[in-house]
């Protein structure tokens, strides 16, 4: 089933990276949740794996001095839905974790694996989009630390250059303080599904207006992407219905949605308008403002 010509275990990133510069085709494994699936379907063959698994340091969260909120590539998603830092900072994102599969997968599956798999369905990836998630890259050659936004290259293609591991998701205070989120996941099934389409909206709000607002889409493209021109629209706005009407609309202008056997583009351009709507008016109660109906 599982045709495995090699299998390397590293202990720390220096270890991780040595073993990547020595062997170039080495593939990454960690919970194993992507990697084992593309092995049975036939799509990585005669597979040399490097587990980083064992790698301490790259295993859970912590908030710096100044407000940065750092979580570990190996994290698993029970782990960021249930961290005391996450729920009391960036609930949305603990919500996004919580939406992953079933617990049996969220127990081994890793939110660094999550992103690096470069899939558009993937849960964590809508909402670290409109959290402006930065994402610490290592090699022999030294660190790099690249926006989320342009780590996504296409369908499963991602920024990682050879010899490079991905060592922590970093997201600043400015862009989760004072701010209000709701994640929503869209699937034909309420468990263990892929989403039809994944919302991740953010806000902030003062005295009735919406002083910034954040959209994040999953399945809407080839990519996880932002919502510019609905995000552009929304600030300064008064919060009435006809406001978060006019955002859900406008969200559907940055989409890139394509027919497949799950859903028709028209379909996945109608839940784009009316789950954008719904998360935002979520996202802004919990951010102090009105509610909506």
């Amino acid at each position: 089933m599982y045709n495995i010509q090699g299998y390397f275990e590293a202990a720390t990133v220096e270890e991780a990276t040595a073993y990547l510069a020595a062997n170039p085709d080495l593939i990454i494994i960690a919970g194993g949740t992507d990697v084992l699936i593309k092995m049975h379907h036939g799509q990585i063959e005669k597979a040399r794996l490097l587990s980083i698994r064992g790698i301490k340091s790259l295993q859970g969260i912590r908030r710096l001095e100044d407000g940065t909120i750092v979580i570990g590539a190996l994290t698993t998603f029970t782990r960021v839905g249930d961290d005391p830092v996450i729920k009391a900072n960036i609930p949305v994102l603990a919500e996004a974790a919580l939406a992953m599969g079933g617990p049996q997968i969220r127990n081994v599956a890793t939110i660094g694996g999550n992103i690096c798999n470069g899939a558009t369905s993937a849960d964590s990836a809508s909402t670290l989009f409109a959290l402006n998630a930065r994402l610490q890259l290592q090699s022999r050659q030294g660190e790099r630390v690249v926006p989320i936004q342009e780590f996504y290259l296409g369908p499963g293609r991602v920024d990682l250059k050879p010899g490079e591991l991905l060592t922590e998701i970093l997201i600043s205070p400015g862009d989760y303080q004072s701010y209000g989120g709701h994640y929503i996941k869209f699937s034909m099934r309420k468990a263990m599904d892929i989403a039809t389409l994944g919302v991740a909206v953010l806000c902030r709000v003062q005295g009735g207006v919406l002083a910034d607002v954040r959209i994040g889409l999953g399945v809407a493209g080839p990519t996880p992407l932002r919502c510019n021109e609905a995000e552009d629209y929304a600030r300064g706005r008064a919060i009435t219905p006809e406001t978060i009407a006019e955002i859900g609309k406008l969200a559907v202008r940055s989409t890139k949605a394509r027919t497949s056997w799950r859903a028709s583009r028209e379909y996945r351009e109608h839940l784009v308008e009316e789950l954008t709507g719904r998360a935002l008016r979520v996202a802004v109660a919990r951010a102090g403002g009105i509610k909506i109906a």
